[in-house]
């Protein structure tokens, strides 16, 4: 029996059918399972088949509510969990390429026809279905076949997409979050995140789909400034540093590295895009609905953590001035960099003297005044540049992981078989701890939230159904307008207001009570199937004729819909 968790025990109540032939229980996707809310449904389920079955939870990202899976019925659990430090296969690499939303589209080409092999696979994930149906219609414009897949597409031409890109007949494929769930492509080789997710568990998600089975795969995000805050949530989620590249220093390695693109490469590409967009109507009118739909999909983006956002802007604040990413070592020609030194002394160019001392004599009052505020204040403005400076050429340091013990104690005991733990001795700090972290006992003081909050917390649910389903919706934000307003419109008719109301309210549901003693929703029990009505004429031989005419009559209501 293959089927979702409500629509399965809505025919099991109805029909009082019996599970107790079944061998194996399989829940695939669990986190999304209880995330959205079937946690009873599962319960009443597991409760129906024999105690005799196994039971088999998969999912892409586990949380610590492992817990809450083994209290669900389940008896001498085995938990088979990977490190948390590798919530990514080492065979993948990381880059990451900040450029502007307008040069996204100039920065895809590029990726495709220099960067990326022409026979590997690549998916590229947009954030609507306009970006899709746009880079679809533009990379054939410009010489790449492609297929794509949105949520609303046609399911045979889904069927088609999928095949073309499986059998190698295309090795592009854009697709969006919500489409992209379910569709298994064993061999793929590149991922380009054009729109970079808006949460780290949709990350891992993305890029989980390369470097399978000992292959090696590459990750390439596209990070706007309004997405930095993003880059740096995803970082703080893996337990990595954010590694910026050095301006005028050269890096060999190329993964994990948050660096800058050659602007003559966007150049060149950007001429090429402007011809095309001047021969084809089409594409100009396709890119304003995507430029629109953009603007509908940063207000139901889900939000970067508050500190990710502080972090962002002190990054900017800073100064920062990013190198030419590692995999342009061989496109640059040696004025790139001549031109960021350039750019950067503009952008931190300060004129020595104020308003005040502009054609200043030594009898103006202004002039005197500043003369004293400088002899007042020089040490401070020359110790916060020494510092400023030190901050910008800081090297990044490595990440080390403190695990939760008390929390670990807790899981591994609810399970007979856990998982070896691989993880790596914690790196040495290169800098002493600050003075108020002195103060902190080291045999009792307790932290208010464990070491890997961060890292849990992307992984954890928790909410009720109300809020996790509106949640579940934000994380596979909508790749079409309808489905991004599509909770907040929902309505519905009440039969007894002779209304329609809102109908994700906390209205209140009527609740029957199953064998297991589980209260559930009383639409689940509605005596709409024929066997129910042919059980009451057989305790009903006297009036059998009658009851029957009267339970067809009731049949043929039910099928017409009255």
């Amino acid at each position: 029996i293959i089927a979702t968790p409500g629509r399965l025990l809505h025919v099991l109540v109805e029909m009082n059918q019996s599970l107790k032939a079944i061998q194996y229980v399989v829940f695939d996707e669990a986190d999304r399972l209880f995330e959205m809310g079937f946690a009873e449904q599962l319960k009443e389920i597991l409760h129906r088949v024999p105690e005799s079955r196994q039971t088999l939870l998969f999912s892409a990202t586990l949380p610590k509510t492992l817990v809450a899976f083994a209290r669900a019925g389940l008896s001498d659990p085995a938990l088979i969990r990977l490190d948390v430090e590798t919530k990514l296969s080492a065979q993948l690499k990381m880059s990451f390429l900040s450029c502007r939303s307008d040069s996204k589209p100039a920065m895809l080409l590029y990726l495709l026809r220099s960067v990326i092999d022409a026979k590997a696979q690549t998916v590229v994930f947009a954030a609507t279905k306009h970006h899709v149906e746009y880079l679809h219609a533009l990379l054939t414009k410009c010489g790449i076949s492609s297929t794509y897949i949105y949520s609303s597409l046609d399911q045979t031409a889904r069927k088609i997409h999928v095949a073309k890109f499986r059998q190698g007949q295309v090795m592009v494929m854009i697709v969006t979050d919500l489409a992209a769930r379910g569709i298994d492509i064993p061999l793929l080789d590149n991922v380009i995140n054009y729109n970079f997710p808006a949460k780290p568990k949709l990350f891992v998600h993305r890029v989980g789909r390369v470097a399978r089975a000992g292959r090696t795969g590459s990750a390439y995000s596209l990070v706007s400034s309004d997405e930095l805050a993003h880059l740096v949530d995803l970082h703080v989620f893996l337990g990595r540093p954010l590694k910026p590249v050095p301006s005028g220093k050269a890096v060999e390695d190329e993964d994990g590295y948050y660096g800058d693109v050659p602007q003559h490469l966007i150049d060149d590409h950007a001429d090429e895009l402007i011809a095309a967009h001047k021969e084809s109507v089409d594409l100009q009118n396709m890119k304003r609905v995507s430029e629109n739909a953009y603007k509908q999909y940063i207000r139901s983006r889900p939000t970067p953590a508050v500190e990710s956002v502080k972090r962002a802007k002190q990054l900017e604040k800073d100064g920062v001035i990013l190198g030419l990413h590692p995999i342009f070592n061989d496109a640059g020609d040696g004025s790139e960099e001549e031109r960021l030194k350039m750019l950067s002394a503009l952008r931190n160019y300060k004129a020595s003297s104020t308003i005040f001392e502009v054609n200043a004599t030594a009898k103006k009052q202004a002039h005197l005044i500043m003369k004293q505020k400088r002899d007042l204040h020089e040490h401070i403005v020359s110790t916060a540049r020494q510092r400023k400076a030190e901050l910008v050429h800081e090297e990044p340091t490595t990440a080390a992981r403190v695990p939760d013990s008390d929390n670990e104690d807790d899981l591994q005991d609810f399970f007979s078989n856990g998982a070896k733990d691989r993880s790596q001795p914690q790196a040495k700090k290169e800098k002493k701890k600050k003075a108020t972290q002195q103060t902190q006992d080291g045999d009792h003081y307790l932290p208010y939230r464990p070491a890997d909050f961060q890292s849990e917390s992307g992984y954890s649910i928790g909410g009720g159904f109300n809020s996790e389903i509106s949640g579940a919706v934000l994380d596979f934000t909508g790749d079409d307008e309808q489905n991004m307003r599509s909770l907040s419109h929902v309505r519905k008719w009440d039969r007894k207001r002779k209304r329609f109301v809102g109908g994700s309210g906390d209205s209140k549901v009527k609740k029957v009570k199953t064998e297991s003693g589980n209260w559930i929703p009383a639409s689940y029990k509605s005596n709409v199937y024929p066997c129910e009505i042919f059980f009451i004429t057989e305790r009903c031989i006297e009036r059998e004729i009658y009851i029957l005419a009267l339970s067809t009559a009731f049949i043929s209501q039910r099928v017409s819909g009255s």
